[in-house]
């Protein structure tokens, strides 16, 4: 059963021509997309589209039963950047979706203090922004967008300004705590071993619609596995659907 779906999707910014044309995404309960694709063809408008913060020009999106709203308790989004308050403390950002409504409770506060202990923050909770590095503010903003519970998380390469290390072991936390929690997570990257690592199903985007949907099947998602052949083997399938040469040997 899908949770979110576009059917016919256009939209189009004001004097210029589509950036989405005619996309179609069913994206089924409990699965993990991620959308890859080259630079200008639409990825992280169709987030946005998802997500309720563009509405179509022609089409239908529908979250469950309905259109989507901006980003409320059943959606969660995580931007390129952090986008962390300076002011606030740690512990009060990953809060603020609460806060913004009403003043959170001691379970939220506990729901927070755990997802930041899972997220290896346990002792960082009461400093600022600026005392973290770009690692700690992203796992902040991943704990942000999880505080709701959300049914559906929308993430647009969160974790493409980070050294590898650091991305690696984010994309292992978000399995983790994707796995734990039963969320639906819809994710873009310019990153084809990323994707592959992260994903379910890889849907290749191209002058703004799905041009492809490759299943991603991997007998595991450990770290050694992305030096695996069949990791290999998927990583070249969305190289083909990407239309990119292959790598000289």
């Amino acid at each position: 059963m899908s949770i979110l779906s576009l059917r016919g999707v256009h939209f189009a910014f004001p004097g210029w021509p589509p950036t989405v044309a005619d996309a179609n995404l069913e994206v089924a309960e409990g699965a993990f997309h991620c959308l890859v694709g080259r630079s200008g063809c639409g990825k992280t408008t169709l987030l946005k589209l998802a997500a309720g913060l563009l509405a179509p020009d022609s089409g239908e999106i529908t979250f469950r039963t309905r259109h989507p709203q901006a980003p409320g308790r059943d959606i969660g989004f995580v931007f390129q950047a952090p986008n962390l308050l300076e002011w606030r403390t740690v512990v009060d950002n990953v809060l603020l979706p609460v806060a913004l409504h009403r003043r959170p409770t001691t379970g939220e506060h506990e729901r927070a203090a755990k997802l930041l202990a899972q997220l290896g923050l346990a002792d960082h909770a009461q400093k600022h922004p600026g005392q973290l590095s770009g690692g700690q503010q992203s796992r902040v903003a991943l704990a942000r967008a999880l505080i709701l519970r959300p049914s559906l998380l929308l993430l647009d390469e969160p974790f493409a300004a980070l050294d590898a290390i650091t991305r690696e072991e984010l994309q292992r936390d978000l399995l983790r705590m994707r796995r734990e929690a039963g969320t639906t997570v819809l994710f873009v990257t310019h990153d084809i071993a990323e994707a592959v690592y992260l994903a379910d199903r890889v849907d290749v985007v191209e002058s703004g619609r799905i041009a492809q949907e490759i299943p991603i099947a991997l007998s595991s998602r450990s770290a050694g596995i992305r030096y695996s052949e069949e990791f290999g083997r998927h990583c070249a399938r969305v190289r083909d659907a990407l239309h990119l040469e292959a790598v000289p040997a």
